[in-house]
């Protein structure tokens, strides 16, 4: 199916057409012009409002797993010490990134139905570990749940970790994130999720002790964040950078900052609410554990067993609705609604669940 009638696959979003007028401007060479620089710094600027910080923001051309590589790539040796916190797909996947540069990696993992309530085995694991960098995941969108970091941020700070690096690719702009309050060193982030922009610009906040442990590493790969530092004064981009995409991803920025986050805050919650309540009432099984904290961005169910993850798919395919299935342990066995971004839509939001009712509701029962 090239294009779905009713889109509520957690990423790629549907894309508003205002984003995709972003792209019909023929542009000139981007390391040749100022106004594509200044294009850039306006676009940073938004970015740090979505994140909460006042540190630099490098956006890099590529998905969002492009950041969560560069900022491990960039900011560790092999031998460096990394506590990786993983409830999820996302979480045991960068412990495997780490892995992959010759880190030494220590995983703290829960269940995928888990967030990250109980600091203690963090703080013993920090104590005795003593590690270079703490890894997590803000939104396990597989699983449909959201870590709390305030609690974790603290504890970094206040056992003096160096870094602490956060993947909030499915939860910026469409859930408070304070990366500065938060203590986060690397923050990650994606244009394809709550800002509604095609897959194709990643992002990321790097605060300036992730400034001096990069200059430390001296990576120099073509993916390296250490010539984003100083721009100005090397007067060009490590690579031909794309202008289109700053354009759009300029524009879905601004579509969140421009009423105000609050509101972007408010009708992510109201539809996950929403959701939730419409699929438990009919009878369909919420997948995150009651202690946890499901995210405002996706929600998560148990297949219908009578019908199973393909014949369930099938049939909503066949009406129009495309949902997510889910990857690891729950591949086949959860699906997801992703309500974020364009798609964090009552109207778009009913149109799903009726047919959600209808299909799954009936096999739930």
């Amino acid at each position: 199916m090239e294009t779905y009638p009713i889109p509520m696959v957690p990423g790629p979003v549907q894309v508003p057409e205002e984003i995709l007028q972003a792209y019909q401007k023929n542009y000139g060479a981007p390391g040749l012009e100022e106004e594509f620089l200044a294009l850039y710094h306006d676009t940073e600027q938004h970015l740090q409002q979505i994140l909460g910080t006042q540190n630099r923001v490098v956006i890099q051309t590529g998905e969002g797993m492009l950041a969560l590589w560069t900022a491990l790539r960039s900011c560790l040796s092999p031998g460096d010490r990394v506590l990786s916190i993983a409830t999820g797909v996302f979480g045991y996947g960068i412990a495997g990134m780490a892995e992959s540069i010759g880190a030494e990696v220590n995983t703290i993992g829960l269940e995928y139905d888990e967030t990250l309530a109980d600091l203690s085995a963090v703080a013993d694991a920090v104590e005795s570990f003593r590690p270079k960098m703490i890894t997590v995941v803000h939104c396990e969108t597989p699983s449909g749940t959201l870590n709390p970091l305030e609690g974790l941020g603290r504890l970094k700070h206040d056992a003096g970790v160096p870094l602490l690096y956060a993947d909030v690719v499915s939860s910026a702009g469409g859930v408070p994130v304070a990366v500065d309050a938060w203590h986060v060193d690397l923050a990650l982030g994606g244009s394809q999720k709550c800002l509604s922009a095609p897959p194709c610009m990643a992002f990321l906040s790097v605060s300036d002790r992730a400034w001096s442990e990069i200059a430390r590493t001296g990576y120099v790969g073509y993916d390296a964040l250490a010539p984003f530092r100083n721009l100005e004064a090397a007067g060009r981009f490590p690579y031909t950078p794309y202008w289109h995409g700053m354009s759009a991803l300029n524009t879905a920025a601004k579509r969140l900052t421009a009423p105000g986050l609050e509101e972007s805050f408010r009708r992510h919650a109201e539809a996950a609410e929403h959701c939730r309540k419409e699929m438990a009432g009919m009878g369909l099984a919420l997948f995150p554990a009651p202690e946890a904290v499901p995210s405002p961005t996706v929600t998560a169910a148990w297949v219908p067993e009578p019908i199973g993850w393909t014949e369930f798919d099938a049939r909503l395919r066949r009406r129009g609705l495309v949902v997510g299935g889910s990857h690891g342990k729950l591949a086949r066995r959860v699906f997801r609604i992703g309500h974020m971004g364009s798609q964090a839509d009552m109207d778009l939001l009913g149109k799903a669940l009726s047919i959600l009712a209808e299909v799954g509701g009936s096999a739930a029962a």
